[in-house]
């Protein structure tokens, strides 16, 4: 009856330890085991067991010192503007300066596009903006040469973002000189998006644009999401802080896609 009780207990110690790590995780983009096993007074070999468990079941996945969420999942857009801030401020400085002949834009949702609109607030005049962002469309709105359209749709909250059927076909009425969008990740196969709505939107606005740019930072290489929105094929640039790794390289090189590296 002792060993049952006891390993009874252990289940259950188990169990909430676990529902605490997924909870973690959530409100976190990744957890160090060392941090878990202080926090929850437990060996590390502990917390690799319970990583390991919950990478089974698809719930996050195990990196080396860590995990991180799973990869059909994203932080939201509020949690994702605490990240590689320096890293997106350089990767908007480079966009400005690659897109400064253009005269009407559209911008795609994402906190690396947010530095994009914010720069560009500083930067450029007399231009046009459509974007579905609420974020982007507050940053350039400080510049009253600006004109800023905002998309109609669905709200979505965790990307501060219009979506849907009716924001397709109000994009369908405009052409844009740039489409400036954000990605989720990067591979050889193109970038892709957590969000399918927002990925139906980028879509829309590559067609919709003489040229686009993929905005991503070196944390996107070689993840993948739902929404594969676009082959290399579609895309002119990509503005990064880091080159990609040789088999993505390979991949831009071929398909022409100029690469902007602003370490």
């Amino acid at each position: 009856m002792f060993f049952q009780e006891r390993w009874q207990l252990m289940s259950i110690r188990k169990t909430v330890r676990q529902q605490n790590i997924l909870s973690a995780i959530s409100e976190s983009p990744s957890l160090r085991i060392v941090d878990l096993a202080r926090v929850h007074q437990v060996t590390t070999e502990t917390i690799r067991r319970d990583l390991d468990e919950l990478t089974q079941k698809g719930l996050l996945n195990r990196t080396y010192g860590g995990a991180v969420r799973a990869m059909n999942t994203e932080p939201t857009v509020t949690e994702r503007h605490r990240l590689f801030t320096q890293e997106r401020e350089h990767i908007a400085r480079e966009t400005v300066q690659q897109v400064g002949d253009g005269k009407m834009f559209m911008l795609g949702s994402g906190a690396t596009t947010v530095h994009v609109a914010r720069r560009m607030a500083t930067d450029l005049r007399d231009i046009t903006v459509i974007t579905h962002s609420f974020g982007v469309a507050t940053v350039l709105s400080m510049n009253p040469t600006i004109r800023v359209i905002v998309a109609p749709g669905d709200y979505i909250a965790s990307e501060g973002a219009m979506a849907g059927a009716q924001t397709l076909s109000f994009l369908h009425q405009y052409s844009a000189d740039y489409a400036i969008l954000g990605a989720s990740g990067v591979t050889a196969d193109g970038p892709s998006e957590a969000l399918i709505d927002c990925g139906m939107i980028y879509k829309t606005m590559i067609q919709r644009a003489n040229k686009s740019i993929i905005v991503a930072d070196h944390s996107k290489f070689d993840m993948v999401f739902p929404s594969h929105y676009a082959s290399w094929q579609a895309i002119h640039r990509i503005i990064t802080d880091k080159p990609p790794a040789d088999h993505i390289l390979t991949t831009l090189k071929k398909e022409n896609v100029e690469i902007s590296v602003c370490e």
